[in-house]
């Protein structure tokens, strides 16, 4: 699956779309990796970053949204606590299995797509909000 960053991600907010680049980046780094077959090894490090920088994310899409009382916020958080939720069920699989093949391949899928979607659906309608309310 590509995840390269293309015009048609963008929010048009800076921040969210440069927080979403950055994830686009790493998940480059990990496929670039898996071509050059030493995704397993890449896969800790994508999974200690996601763990912190999607938090941080998060948050300040969150805050964004409380601060500007954006009407979908309950639903648009429920997504973020969904990806947390899916990514520590990654990260136990690491601590329990150690890096497979599996992992590397259910890493890529699953936060490649959520992210996509994501993008696609909340975080574009979020931005069109906040352009709207500003």
């Amino acid at each position: 699956m590509a995840t390269e960053w293309n015009k048609n991600l963008e929010t048009g907010n800076i921040n969210i779309d440069n927080q979403h680049k950055e994830l686009f980046r790493r998940f480059d780094c990990l496929m670039e990796a898996c071509n050059q077959r030493k995704g397993k090894e890449e896969v800790h490090k994508v999974l200690l970053f996601l763990g912190d920088y999607v938090r941080t994310h998060f948050a300040m899409e969150e805050e964004l949204q409380r601060s500007h009382n954006y009407p979908h916020y309950p639903a648009h958080k429920e997504q973020h606590v969904g990806f947390i939720r899916d990514l520590e069920k990654l990260e136990q699989q690491f601590d329990q299995e150690g890096v497979t093949l599996g992992l590397v391949i259910q890493t890529n899928q699953r936060m490649v797509d959520w992210l996509i979607n994501h993008i696609f659906g909340k975080d574009k309608d979020l931005a069109a909000y906040l352009r709207a309310n500003a």
